[in-house]
């Protein structure tokens, strides 16, 4: 039996990394697509035993993808799982009130737009894989974010981009579902990557002033685990769910 071959996006490091180096654990070929340098991500993927890919391209990039897409069926044949994580934060952090047209453009492609049309272009692939592996689990894992839903006026355009990456989930998964194909969104919380870093002393005191039930940051590898879930087909009655991933954060508690 093949190995299921996985792309992950925005691999060469935190979230992304942990997901692909998960991923390979769980048995999966990996592909990893990041406008940096994912050599360290494909040695954790060879040292699980399973074969890595890296490829340079910048996911807003409409020939950068497709090159991808052209690389991993070189060299695997087939595509069995899309995770649509790689994503940025504004540059500067602006009021709603002040953010350039220029800082929406940018967040917008990265985050929505250049994965929207990436998965597009993968579930017609998986579509057409149908006809020879009429059985076999399929499934996009979409990475968003508690700023789907919690309102952040000093990066606007990173809860719009997220909010569309939601509706993004919903749309796929109601068209996928009658080919099989999985499509789900994980939602982290308050994570500690480089993302978050600039930020640490804020949120130190939050979480433990009870931000979040479970008091304490999240990791990487809790966002891998809740997409390793996914991919293992655990949740085949189940398409467009969300997994969050955030301590508690979603609760509403009086």
């Amino acid at each position: 039996m093949n190995s299921m071959v996985a792309l992950v996006t925005g691999g060469a490091r935190g979230i992304g990394a942990a997901i692909a180096n998960r991923l390979a654990l769980g048995g999966c070929d990996v592909a990893v697509l990041d406008v940096g340098d994912s050599s360290e991500t494909i040695a954790g993927v060879e040292a699980a035993g399973r074969r890595g890919l890296s490829l340079v391209g910048d996911v807003t990039a409409a020939a950068d993808r497709q090159r991808a897409l052209d690389a991993v069926r070189e060299m695997f044949g087939r595509l069995d799982v899309l995770v649509n994580n790689a994503g940025v934060a504004p540059t500067v952090r602006a009021d709603v009130l002040e953010m350039t047209a220029e800082s929406y453009d940018r967040v917008m492609a990265i985050n929505l737009r250049g994965p929207f049309f990436l998965t597009q272009a993968v579930a017609n692939w998986m579509v057409r894989q149908r006809d020879q592996r009429p059985v076999d689990w399929m499934c996009i894992v979409n990475i968003s974010s508690i700023s789907a839903y919690a309102a952040s006026v000093a990066r606007g355009e990173y809860c719009l981009s997220k909010a569309g990456v939601s509706m993004a989930t919903k749309l796929w998964a109601a068209r996928l579902a009658e080919h099989g194909i999985g499509v789900y969104e994980i939602r982290p919380g308050i994570i500690a990557t480089d993302m978050t870093a600039t930020v640490q002393e804020k949120y130190d005191r939050l979480i433990a002033e009870g931000l979040t039930p479970i008091r304490r940051w999240g990791s990487p590898g809790d966002v891998a685990e809740a997409v390793a879930a996914c991919v293992a087909g655990d949740l085949k009655f189940s398409t467009g769910e969300v997994m969050n991933v955030d301590g508690g954060f979603h609760l509403r508690a009086l």
